[in-house]
Order: structure tokens, then C-alpha cells, then sequence
């Protein structure tokens, strides 16, 4: 029987890869993000592909009012989600004080707050029909300090802890909640950061997008509560329970620098 998932960020990377698999499996879609031609384009190309009702909405999760907006929206529609990906998030990469401020305002409420919001707002009528499933977007670097990548790095840790807790209280409810660890992938993230000039994106092999995302997904179907995707990954992972945090920052701080400094 065909459900109704609601991706953020559905339009291009990890967002985009997800809306692919749902709509393969043979279920509905919302899509969710600021770009209203990008949603146009996938929304058509799902169309093309595949025998699902896609509905779009255009809002940008880094504003406070988003979430409600969204939720909204949905109502308005008669849609029930079954599937929350709450997947939409931004990077930033350089020294915390050299940043700007807005941006990591931005950067928290987008990674964090909205996050949290529509799953406040979703998770009640799962918990009425005793049946749903979400998925966050956590991050290796949540599991280990990330200089350059601080505030980024923080966003992902208060996702993972979100969601752990959240699995707790689920608990026998019907209701699962996923989060899904990946590494450095082959995504827009690293243009939009941009890490494009570090050792990270110079020294180290990107994951396939839709590998990762097909590790979410199975994860995500199977209740599972935290899945690092990826060999090197999960070699980082358990890395990061043995070595302290201030030789993890020492060698994540020289893989964060551009390849040209010394």
C-alpha cells in the first residue's frame, strides 16, 4: 500500500537520492525546499519515472516560522506523512571567529532548530496511528571534535543525541527513529561549504550519494536506531572511541586546512 514520505532538502544531493528511492518503492511524495525551479525539475522528473503523487513545498528551513509553514501546508493538502526525512543542512567551513554570525545563525536553525520543529509537529499523528518512521541527518563529524567545521560539526552532534533520545522514548510506540552517519560524500555540500580546496576533498575518496542514501533508507525501513554508512566510516567511528578528542581535532584540523598551507 502506497504511504506518503516528506523529504527536506528534496532537490538535489542525499534529498534528491531519497525522493528516488520512495518513489521507486512506490510511494507518495512532498518535497521540501527553497528553490522552487529545483522542485519543478525533480518533481517532473519523478512524474517522468515513476507512478506517485508528488507534492512540492517552497520554504526555507532556516527561517523560524518554516516548520509551521510546512506542516501547514500538508494539512491544507489532506496528507498524512508516514516517512519524515528531515534531511535539509548547510556547512560552513573556516575558523569560528572569522565566520559570520549570520551564517551560523542560519546554519543552526536550518541544521537544528527547523529539524526538531517538524518532528514535534509530524510525530503526534504517528503516534496516534502507532505507526511512522523518521530519519535525521547526523554526520560523522558528530562523533569527534571538527576544527574549521565547529558549528557544523556541534549541529550534527545535537542531531545524533536528538535522535538516540528520541529512540528511547519511542520505544514500542511503532514509531522508529533513524539517524544516518555519513562521511565526506559526492554532494553539493562541498562546493556550498566550500571544501573544495582542503586535503579532506584533496586526499580522501568521496562516498557515492546513492550508496549512502541506500544505507539510510534500509536503515530507516528496519527501525535501525544509528547507521554510519560507509567502510571508512566506520573505521573513523570506532576511532573515535579510543583516541582522545584532542589528537582527533589535531589530525581532523590538518585534513580541514587548504592543501596549499604548510
Amino acid at each position: 500500500m502506497a504511504k506518503t514520505a516528506l523529504v527536506t532538502g528534496a532537490t538535489s544531493g542525499f534529498g534528491r537520492e531519497f525522493c528516488r528511492l520512495f518513489a521507486h518503492d512506490g510511494h507518495h511524495l512532498v518535497m521540501v525546499s527553497r528553490d522552487r525551479n529545483a522542485l519543478e525539475k525533480v518533481q517532473n522528473e519523478i512524474f517522468k519515472n515513476f507512478s506517485v503523487k508528488v507534492h512540492s513545498v517552497a520554504v526555507d528551513l532556516g527561517h523560524p516560522d518554516a516548520a509551521k509553514e510546512v506542516f501547514s501546508a500538508v494539512q491544507a493538502k489532506g496528507l498524512e506523512v508516514d516517512f519524515l526525512v528531515n534531511n535539509a543542512g548547510i556547512s560552513e567551513h573556516g575558523l569560528f571567529h572569522e565566520n559570520e554570525w549570520e551564517k551560523d545563525l542560519h546554519m543552526m536553525q536550518l541544521n537544528m532548530v527547523s529539524l526538531v520543529h517538524l518532528t514535534k509537529l509530524f510525530l503526534p499523528p504517528m503516534l496516534k496511528k502507532k505507526e511512522g518512521k523518521i530519519l535525521n541527518l547526523a554526520s560523522i563529524a558528530s562523533l569527534m571534535p571538527n576544527p574549521e567545521m565547529a558549528i557544523y560539526a556541534a549541529t550534527k552532534a545535537f542531531v545524533l543525541s536528538f535522535t538516540e533520545s528520541m529512540a528511547n522514548e519511542l520505544k514500542d510506540t511503532g514509531v522508529t527513529i533513524t539517524a544516518l552517519l555519513p562521511g565526506g560524500s559526492d554532494t553539493e555540500l562541498f562546493d556550498r561549504a566550500p571544501l573544495g580546496d582542503t586535503r579532506l576533498y584533496k586526499n580522501t575518496s568521496l562516498d557515492d550519494a546513492s550508496e549512502v542514501v541506500k544505507d539510510g533508507y534500509e536503515a530507516m525501513m528496519s527501525g535501525t536506531r544509528r547507521k554510519v554508512s560507509g567502510t571508512q566510516n566506520k573505521i573513523q567511528a570506532a576511532m573515535s572511541k579510543v583516541i582522545p578528542d584532542q589528537l582527533l581535532a589535531a589530525g581532523i584540523r590538518y585534513f580541514m586546512e587548504e592543501k596549499s598551507k604548510k
